[in-house]
């Protein structure tokens, strides 16, 4: 807003102005602001016809100060009788959130994954997540319909119940890395193909040939730690995670 916030002597002029049956746009350019700010400022305290400059004043003093009001700490996480640190998960899960940000995922979607993630179930409703976000429903689904496509979380309903539920398990990363590895590979396929038509001897072309060997190593270590994790999982779990692609 030019000139900062409306002062208790802005508002004087403007209630003057209104008593001289001034317009909006014409006290605007008096106090030099637009006149949608002047339109706002009146409508909100009363309209043209009850609008007072000390009951504006005050009003939006009292509106500054509630806003300024800590929100009350979010609800405990339950720990699950494990007994958890409460403030400690909280600490790590704004951590975490943070770290998932700084590797591109928008925030939002950053704290519905993480909040999945520290419960023992890997699994919430939406009102779940409204409530321990303290966000609105909208936030929720657009995050959830974003992490849905990302392959990083599914749905699901139990027989009867009216509610869906979003569920993260343990293979998470396990599809991002399917994702990068798909990537990766149509990247190396790419770069070989530039080395063919570039010609591999000539310097654009043994650019190409140099990345694609790069990338397909880079595939086939990938596939490595993935089979290797997978294997992993088989012995440890009577239920062992699929290997589909």
């Amino acid at each position: 807003m030019p000139g900062g916030r409306l002062t208790n002597e802005d508002r004087q002029h403007i209630a003057a102005a209104l008593a001289e049956g001034l317009g909006y746009a014409e006290i605007g350019r008096r106090l030099g602001r637009p006149a949608s700010t002047i339109m706002r400022e009146v409508t909100r305290n009363g309209g043209p016809d009850d609008y007072g400059a000390d009951q504006a004043h005050e009003a939006t003093r009292h509106r500054a100060r509630r806003h300024k009001q800590a929100q009350p700490p979010a609800p405990p996480i339950p720990d699950s009788g494990h007994g958890r640190d409460p403030q400690a998960v909280r600490d790590f899960t704004e951590s975490f959130t943070a770290l998932l940000v700084q590797q591109g995922l928008p925030r939002m979607e950053a704290r519905v994954l993480a909040c999945l993630y520290i419960t023992d179930s890997g699994t919430l409703t939406a009102a779940d997540l409204v409530q321990r976000l303290r966000v609105s429903p909208a936030s929720i689904s657009h995050a959830i319909a974003f992490l849905e496509q990302q392959g990083m979380l599914s749905r699901e309903r139990a027989p009867g119940a009216r509610r869906e539920r979003y569920v993260i398990d343990d293979q998470i990363w396990l599809g991002t890395l399917r994702a990068a590895l798909q990537m990766n590979e149509t990247l190396a396929v790419a770069s070989q193909r530039g080395a063919e038509i570039l010609g591999a001897t000539t310097p654009a072309g043994a650019r190409f040939e140099s990345s694609a060997e790069l990338l397909f190593l880079l595939s086939g270590a990938f596939r490595q730690v993935m089979e290797e994790w997978v294997q992993n999982q088989a012995n440890r779990s009577p239920h062992p995670p699929t290997t589909s692609s």
